[in-house]
């Protein structure tokens, strides 16, 4: 049995995506799954493990990828296409089945539309990552929390700065996560970004994993965390999926639509809505800075201890 799944360019859609898929993967547990995604996403499905085939779809202009992606797949027929790109590829190609996304519905989160594709929207699975088995001693002792300060547009970033004395906060002797060191996540071209964080943070108190490796290597250094913490981003999926306790900071998005899924997830938001600031007089994406100003310190602490005491994990 062939499934090709055709999933998203960024990070944080594809990990949504991995519910369907591994509620896939076990319904077909010998199926051979071939995987479609953009390469920053792509690294996220290596270690799944029904996989036959990764292709990475490299942007082309005038939509040329979707012509190399279907030169890859033209000549096997194909049991199932799950398609969530919303192309004409699946009706391209020899299949028995295909599912398409559908469009997206207002107060739908993105991983109830991503389960209606294949008729689980009623009872979504919950998105997961597949950690690769590991040698390492993992016994090492006190806690971790992840630090995320970083986000695929700055109007979504939170400043260092807070994030920062945020981390000062909790991981204090008498802070939530007393005396815990701070894992800083983030990708290497963002380093720039988050240089203002390691600047306000005593240097033997921080590790620095920023391009640390690739998505399955960040993966299994954030499952070693006992909190997390940063911006409505990839990151912040891939820590809700792998079930670390998750918070994140929301302004200029839609918490219905992207808030982290799970039980061990919480977020907090600016204090206008993600209406009230897009719709500021003078609002324009491309010029703007970070809208993420009206959100305090306090406040995300406060958030922090209320999913802590809601889940019962402070230690």
């Amino acid at each position: 049995m062939r499934i090709l799944f055709v999933t998203a360019n960024r990070v944080g859609d594809a990990v949504l995506s991995t519910g369907i898929l591994a509620h896939l993967a076990a319904k077909y547990p010998t199926a051979e799954i071939t995987v479609a995604a953009g390469p920053a996403a792509i690294s996220l499905f290596r270690t799944l493990p029904n996989l036959h085939r990764l292709i990475v779809m490299e942007k082309k202009r005038y939509g040329a990828h979707w012509l190399s992606l279907w030169r890859d797949c033209v000549a096997s027929r194909w049991d199932i296409i799950v398609d969530l790109r919303r192309s004409a590829l699946a009706y391209c190609l020899m299949a028995g089945q295909r599912f398409i996304i559908p469009k997206a519905k207002r107060e739908m989160h993105r991983v109830e539309l991503l389960a209606s594709t294949i008729g689980l929207g009623a009872t979504p699975p919950a998105p997961t990552l597949w950690l690769e088995n590991s040698t390492e001693d993992e016994t090492e002792g006190g806690q971790k929390i992840a630090i995320a300060p970083a986000a695929n547009w700055i109007g979504k970033q939170w400043s260092a700065e807070r994030f920062a004395e945020l981390a000062g906060r909790l991981s204090a002797p008498t802070g939530l996560f007393a005396n815990a060191r701070i894992a800083v996540f983030a990708a290497e071209a963002e380093r720039d970004q988050v240089q203002a964080l390691f600047d306000n943070l005593p240097k033997d108190s921080y590790d620095d994993l920023v391009g640390v490796g690739d998505l399955s290597d960040v993966a299994h250094l954030l499952s070693r965390c006992n909190f997390f913490v940063g911006n409505d981003s990839g990151l912040m999926h891939m820590s809700a999926a792998l079930g670390v306790p998750t918070l994140g900071l929301f302004g200029p998005s839609r918490t219905e639509h992207y808030a982290p899924w799970g039980p061990k997830c919480g977020y907090v938001r600016t204090k206008k809505s993600y209406e009230e600031i897009v719709g500021a007089p003078g609002y324009d994406h491309r010029t703007t800075g970070s809208l993420m100003g009206g959100l305090t310190v306090d406040a995300v602490e406060s958030a922090a201890r209320q999913l802590v005491e809601r889940i019962g994990t402070s230690q």
